[in-house]
């Protein structure tokens, strides 16, 4: 798990965030209040389906849980090039003088510029921001809240769990691109730190950047090809790592093939490529942390890869919505020492992360810069689940 005191190691940069709404529960009936005179929304903002399912997914559930105190949107999937979209989408959401917060995760890049505009007009609103897309020091200024995996601690925590796996290699798979990220280079840097504590080697291979040239179907091809070349040269008590969303999928489908050995996602959640690698329906069970462990079991069992495969049990990017909007429904409902209550925050956050799997347990640290721990900025991680 991370530690407090990781100060280098957290004191480097990022990714994105979301958007959420909520309303005034009736006390005296299970049934949501409607928004109305004194009531509040929440909205939440996603990527679409194909961006990321995970998000919108859980979006749709705090919709169906709080009816109308719940306002949903999206970002355009070719957000990089569509700022103005991005801006202009808050600022809609935002024209209800109904919705007082919005929680955003992804909070991908123009998030910054977008929460601005809203508080050219609002500046009431409270933005709680998921999974940044943009650099602490752009974000962490503009954002009331701040929630990110703790991809440096990640670092420190996956070398002890695959040596217990069996590991005696690490394949890391990146790009350049991905390497000039503070975050990833700072999670590289405590996989060589703590891969050589625990006998691991850790190998670099560069992948070819699924925004380059050949495009997510090349990456993806390399993925499919290397594994079992690594494999034959380094054996089956090689784990694999990737830093790519993209690449999770075919990498798992030749870490089963193989026999290999696989700790972590990128995005640590147990929904995480795993289903589309695995080919495991999930039709009716979307969000449902039970069913997907039980399924994973029986994929490891019949693989014959008992204790070769981990993941965390808490869906992160989810967490960060649900924990996300009922944090901001208990600050607008009075229940907080103000917009940013620590104590209560955390708790929140424990307690939704109890919700998706049963027993969770959080480790909950402040970004670090310069030395300094920036207070809205928290870094999760959960503890492993080993098949």
């Amino acid at each position: 798990m991370s530690k407090k005191g990781l100060p280098l190691l957290l004191a480097l940069a990022l990714l994105a965030a979301g958007c959420r709404g909520a309303e005034v529960l009736d006390s005296s009936s299970s049934a949501p209040a409607r928004p109305g005179e004194g009531g509040f929304k929440i909205g939440i903002i996603t990527g679409t389906a194909s961006q990321g399912d995970e998000e919108i997914t859980q979006a749709n559930k705090m919709k169906e849980k709080y009816g109308d105190m719940i306002v949903t949107a999206t970002y355009p999937d070719n957000f990089s090039t569509e700022t103005e979209t991005v801006i202009s989408g808050a600022v809609a959401m935002a024209a209800d003088p109904q919705v007082k917060a919005i929680v955003w995760c992804q909070a991908i890049p123009g998030t910054a510029a977008a929460i601005d505009k809203v508080r050219e007009t609002r500046p009431d609103m409270i933005f709680i921001a998921g999974t940044p897309g943009e650099d602490p020091g752009v974000i962490d200024p503009k954002a009331d809240i701040v929630l990110q995996v703790n991809e440096p601690g990640c670092g420190v925590v996956i070398p002890p769990q695959a040596a217990a796996q069996g590991a005696k290699t690490m394949i890391h798979y990146s790009f350049p691109r991905h390497m000039s990220y503070s975050f990833i280079v700072a999670r590289h840097e405590n996989l060589k730190t703590y891969c050589a504590q625990n006998g691991i080697q850790l190998v670099d291979v560069t992948a070819p950047d699924p925004t380059g040239d050949s495009g997510v179907t090349g990456a993806q091809q390399f993925i499919l090809e290397d594994v079992p070349r690594q494999v034959e040269r380094y054996g089956r008590d090689t784990v694999f790592f990737a830093t790519n969303c993209g690449m999770q999928e075919p990498l798992i489908r030749q870490v089963f093939e193989e026999g290999a050995i696989y700790t972590l996602q990128c995005c640590p959640s147990p929904f995480h490529a795993f289903p589309a690698a695995l080919g495991i329906n999930m039709a009716g069970h979307e969000g449902d942390v039970d069913y997907m462990l039980a399924q994973l079991q029986e994929k490891v069992d019949e693989a014959g890869m008992n204790g070769r495969v981990s993941t965390w049990g808490v869906p992160c990017n989810m967490l960060f919505i649900d924990a996300g909007v009922e944090y901001a429904k208990k600050v607008l409902e009075g229940q907080t020492d103000g917009v940013l209550d620590d104590e209560v925050l955390r708790r929140t956050i424990q307690e939704c992360a109890g919700n998706f799997y049963e027993g969770a347990r959080m480790t909950i640290d402040l970004y670090e810069q310069d030395g300094r721990e920036v207070e809205n900025h928290y870094l999760v991680m959960a503890d492993f689940v080993t098949f």
